[in-house]
């Protein structure tokens, strides 16, 4: 009826992500510790991100933290913080080319659902790889761990060049 209230539609937009650091640390040895960086400040269009690599030892899991910033405020914004407070609305994906990295989730949603700011990453064999890291916004959850089950939309998708040697 005309006369009925209308309820506002209260949307969760998508956070705007200029760096994403994954801090890998040995987990025999914590002084080896690598980050992975990607480091985009004028975002989609202009200059191109830096990306970091890294090279990880064989037959070693390392623990993984993600951090997320928004380097366009100041000071810059921590993401990474809304990501946790909102961690039923997000999930981290990993895919590697090969089959010498491997990526655990070490941490879960206030439902038991994987999130992916904590992990746990395995490396077998010497060899190269990518390591694409994916943050899903909304996804469906549960899912079987692939994008194509996930939905949702990205919020960044980052690809690393790992060495493990």
């Amino acid at each position: 009826k005309k006369d009925d209230p209308v309820e506002p539609v209260i949307t969760n937009e998508q956070e705007v992500i200029t760096t994403l650091n994954y801090t890998l640390t040995n987990s025999n040895d914590a002084t080896e510790v690598i980050t992975l960086s990607f480091v985009d400040l004028d975002g989609d269009g202009g200059n191109d991100p830096i990306i970091t690599g890294g090279i990880l030892n064989a037959n070693t899991i390392y623990n993984g933290s993600i951090e997320l910033l928004n380097e366009t405020e100041s000071p810059a914004e921590d993401v990474t913080e809304e990501i946790q407070e909102e961690d039923e609305d997000h999930q981290f994906f990993f895919h590697s080319d090969t089959t010498i990295l491997h990526v655990d989730y070490a941490d879960v949603d206030g439902n038991g659902n994987p999130i992916g700011l904590s992990t746990l990453l395995s490396t077998f064999n010497a060899g190269s790889d990518t390591l694409t890291i994916t943050l899903k916004h909304e996804p469906t959850k549960p899912n079987d761990g692939t994008l194509a089950s996930a939905g949702g939309e990205t919020d960044i998708e980052v690809s690393f060049p790992i060495n493990v040697q």
